[in-house]
């Protein structure tokens, strides 16, 4: 195999079989058919594929990019991604955490989520067609009719027909409920769809011979607002009852957006029916479209996290690579003698970076798996142990799609740093995974958005704020763990972080109570961060706890209790040895700007609100 440009393998094993311990699933039914060994050979292939087939193509699909031709109205996708697809497929990943009646293999969503990473890392913009075809495919699982099931599922499972989400419109952005197209209900069931959707990822392509859509429309006559939307499964061609493509349905493409990045992916307008003839076929219930595409959104909020992970830790690695490589300058920690050039890795602030991009990568993917494994436990477990998992899964989204896309852009950027001016050419792959990342905290629900979710819904509405009882339960737990087998300065910091977001949350409360919604919102992404911030010192606790103790016994056996020396000589030594200093420049470093950072949203400080339009500069209209 190829050597890997894009995750730490050894660190996605850890987060894996050591802290989540995730072989245990396999004691459900659900998963019983399965083994680490087999979890373990998916990962391998995964890593293999993404890096050998998907990793290559993603330079062509950002030089290529989509193409539309407005004649045909059809649009083409870069043929490195066609070759790329045909072997995923083949591979069997479109379905590995899907249903077994299906065509699916039925693995867990930890697993799932994990082997996603690895495509992700290797190019967002392919790899967004399958994360939008499995979402689309659990929708027609669980809300198509038994008729539409039985045509399209084993197509979309096996990765031969793809699938999208239709909500936004040119008028109705964030603002889902402002939409306006249209469904007329006719006398053999099916409805008439009218209207326009745009920002439609793979809305159309190449890649797939059918294109599968799930679209939010109005049935004639509902009421305005959320309440009145329903949803539809509209197919770009019909299936004949053999399963064959049949006749095409009345859609089109009306054009793709030309992007800062991502541009492997066309983001397409779609027109239903402008020749009065595109038929849709109702999921679920009447005016439950909101309710239904929820769940597309909350797996899609997951998928876009797993997206900004995937970006920093694939710029992470190569920075790591190039600054082991690049030779510029002395190091500082040469005494006397003749300045010897050395690479740049050995600089402080070249460290500094690192291993700054690296506590954050991290930190990331322990949460983002710790939220998969939610998911997993929700389904497979019973009575409180699910309600709890379900509750820290609602909590931990937002967290994950923000805070992991929000460091993305931030990550992508300090790796360009690492590279000085050649990570600013394209000859050089950082620049590409920069403007890649900054798509990944506008879609799928912009960040301020997830941070208004997280503080109202997730928050201060939930009954008895039951979410954020289970997420401080679940890190008073590890701060027992770690009694004894961490220093106590990082537990204590942990500790004293979780009781000032207790006062936080009551000063909150109170102006929830007041009907103080503004000053709410005007502190919502700054408490988002906090709690980024928050839940990640808890990854590196939990981390520290695990790997301190493994460490000085590696070390024992090695050097006489001298990790540095262990590290130099083992590689499993050198694994545990880098997760310690990750984990101790975070929780010692890095989490000290928490307290500022919750300190600003206690203040009471009224700047924002009382802010009002003239206050900021603009260029006036003639």
């Amino acid at each position: 195999m190829a050597a890997n440009p894009l995750i730490d393998s050894r660190d996605m094993r850890f987060v894996l079989f050591e802290a989540l311990q995730v072989d245990r699933l396999t004691s459900f039914e659900t998963f019983s058919m399965f083994d680490r060994e087999m979890f373990e050979s998916t990962l391998d292939l995964a890593e293999k594929i993404a890096v050998e087939r998907v990793y290559p193509a993603n330079r062509a699909g950002d030089r290529t990019g989509a193409r539309y031709d407005p004649a045909t109205k059809n649009v083409t996708v870069p043929e490195e991604f066609k070759q790329a697809m045909a072997i995923f497929n083949e591979a069997g990943f479109t379905g590995l955490g899907n249903d077994p009646e299906w065509g699916g293999t039925g693995m867990p969503e930890t697993v799932y989520r994990a082997v996603m990473e690895y495509f992700f890392a290797a190019s967002v913009a392919f790899t967004i067609n399958v994360s939008l075809l499995v979402g689309a495919t659990n929708l027609v699982k669980n809300f198509a009719p038994d008729e539409q099931k039985k045509l399209y599922l084993e197509k979309m499972m096996s990765g031969a027909w793809g699938g999208t989400m239709c909500l936004t419109e040119p008028d109705a952005g964030s603002d889902v409920g402002a939409l306006k197209t249209k469904a007329v209900k006719q006398a053999d069931g099916t409805y008439l769809i009218t209207g326009q959707k745009i920002f439609i990822s793979a809305g159309e392509n190449d890649l797939y011979e059918d294109i599968i859509h799930p679209v939010l429309a109005r049935i004639e006559g509902d009421p305005p607002g959320t309440k009145g939307i329903s949803i539809f499964l509209v197919p770009k061609y019909f299936a004949n009852p053999d399963g064959t493509l049949g006749t095409r349905n009345d859609l089109v493409c009306t054009g793709i957006e030309h992007k800062m990045g991502i541009k492997g992916s066309p983001t397409c307008a779609l027109s239903f029916g402008d020749n009065g003839a595109c038929v849709g076929y109702l999921m679920g219930g009447e005016r439950e479209g909101m309710k239904i595409m929820f769940q597309m959104m909350n797996e899609a909020r997951l998928d876009v996290a797993q997206q900004g992970l995937a970006v920093a830790s694939s710029a992470y690695s190569h920075a790591a690579t190039y600054a082991k490589n690049r030779v510029q300058g002395a190091a500082p920690s040469e005494k006397g003698g003749k300045p010897v050039p050395a690479a740049i890795v050995k600089h402080p602030d070249v460290k500094r970076m690192l291993l700054w991009m690296k506590s954050q990568v991290e930190a990331m993917r322990m949460l983002t798996l710790l939220a998969a494994y939610s998911t997993d436990i929700m389904h497979s477990a019973g009575g409180e142990e699910a309600k709890e998992a379900r509750a820290l899964l609602d909590f931990l989204i937002p967290i994950c799609k923000a805070g992991n896309t929000d460091l993305a852009w931030l990550v992508t950027a300090e790796a360009i740093q690492v590279y000085g001016g050649y990570g600013y050419c394209a000859d050089y792959p950082v620049e590409q995974l920069a403007r890649d990342s900054k798509i990944l905290s506008l879609y799928e629900g912009t960040n301020g958005i997830q941070s208004m979710d997280l503080v109202m819904r997730k928050l201060l509405m939930n009954p008895g704020i039951y979410n954020y009882s289970v997420f401080k339960k679940r890190i008073f737990e590890t701060l027992e763990r770690a009694r004894g087998a961490v220093d106590t300065a990082y537990i204590s910091e942990v500790d004293r972080a979780v009781r000032m977001m207790d006062e936080t949350v009551a000063i909150l409360s109170k102006y929830r109570d007041a009907g103080d919604m503004e000053e709410i919102f005007a502190r919502a992404t700054t408490l988002q961060q906090c709690f980024r911030m928050l839940a990640h010192a808890w990854m590196h606790l939990w981390a520290l706890s695990l790997c301190a103790p493994r460490l000085m016994e590696i070390a024992g056996e090695i050097s006489g209790e001298k990790p540095a020396a262990a590290a130099k000589e083992n590689p499993e030594a050198a694994f545990y040895y880098g997760k310690v200093l990750s984990s101790k420049y975070y929780l010692g470093t890095e989490f000290k700007k928490y307290f500022g950072l919750i300190e600003s949203v206690m203040s009471g400080e009224r700047a924002v609100t009382e802010a009002f339009d003239d206050v900021f500069t603009g260029v006036l209209e003639a």
